[in-house]
């Protein structure tokens, strides 16, 4: 019986340990910030890109890119633009390949590196990504060259958190959701189910953001995605009365673009060219 007890105590001491863990680190389990050098544009296959510091309204500094409209505007013409906001476990350089992909011509593209990852200064919480979407937006539409009435938002998988802050809190004319969750509690009941869910400070409340939308939705999704469950994504374009969701058989959750392949690019062109039209 002594012996139980004392298993018994090691067990729930250990368990305690790692509660309390979980509730001092949680944001780099959200945002686990990889560093590294954020190389030219050009290297990249992005000759006309520029790489740029953006620095937020709490003094931080973030480095990215930004990609002009290609084709150019006509003179005394502005173009749309568009922001871009990845995952969490990406950055500006590991994006290129996928923003090769669906980059829409003649659009200006603006991706930063969120505090704490790439080159960015800072670390990364929620309120500061929220702050870094809020220095994306306003850099890009400082842009003489870019309409600030035709921006639309990208957001895949964390970045759908960033991308909903903006569209209801900027006047966003089009949002594009690539694996979007319903909230960091939600996550947190799916993945982290044997911890109390009082732990989660932090909201990323997806589904209440989405709920609040006037603009037009798009959403793609793996149907087995098992990070993000498909029925999430569902009900994320339920609240935001999306125009369509792409269920994509069988992607998961970083492959949507890659096995959705041409439906995938073809759906996203449409739409941005449906509503970033003058």
């Amino acid at each position: 019986m002594a012996t139980t007890l004392k298993i018994l105590g090691a067990i729930g001491a250990l368990y305690l340990i790692i509660v309390v863990l979980a509730w001092a680190f949680q944001a780099r389990l959200a945002f686990p910030a990889p560093k590294g050098r954020l190389p030219n544009p050009g290297t990249l296959g992005f000759p006309n890109g520029e790489r740029i510091v953006v620095t937020t309204a709490d003094s931080v500094q973030l480095r990215g890119w930004y990609l002009p409209p290609d084709p150019a505007p006509d003179f005394g013409t502005q173009a749309p633009g568009m922001l871009w906001f990845y995952g969490n476990m990406e950055s500006v350089e590991t994006s290129a390949p996928l923003i090769h992909m669906l980059r829409p011509p003649g659009v200006g593209l603006l991706i930063l590196d969120y505090r704490g990852y790439g080159e960015s200064d800072g670390t990364p919480t929620e309120e500061g990504v929220y702050r870094d979407g809020e220095a994306a937006w306003d850099a890009l539409v400082s842009r003489p060259e870019i309409d600030p009435t035709r921006v639309a938002v990208f957001g895949r998988s964390i970045g759908s958190a960033i991308a909903l802050y903006v569209a209801v809190n900027r006047p966003a004319r089009a949002i594009i959701l690539d694996s979007p969750f319903t909230s960091g509690r939600a996550m947190a009941a799916q993945h982290y189910w044997w911890l109390p869910l009082g732990l989660v400070r932090m909201s990323l409340d997806n589904l209440g953001r989405a709920g609040k939308l006037d603009q037009p939705l798009l959403v793609f999704h793996g149907t087995t995605d098992r990070i993000v469950p498909i029925e999430m994504g569902r009900a994320v374009a339920k609240a935001g009365r999306a125009e369509q969701i792409v269920e994509i058989p069988g992607a998961g959750h970083n492959d949507t673009f890659t096995v959705g392949g041409e439906q995938y690019r073809t759906t996203l062109a449409r739409f941005l060219d449906e509503h970033l039209r003058p």
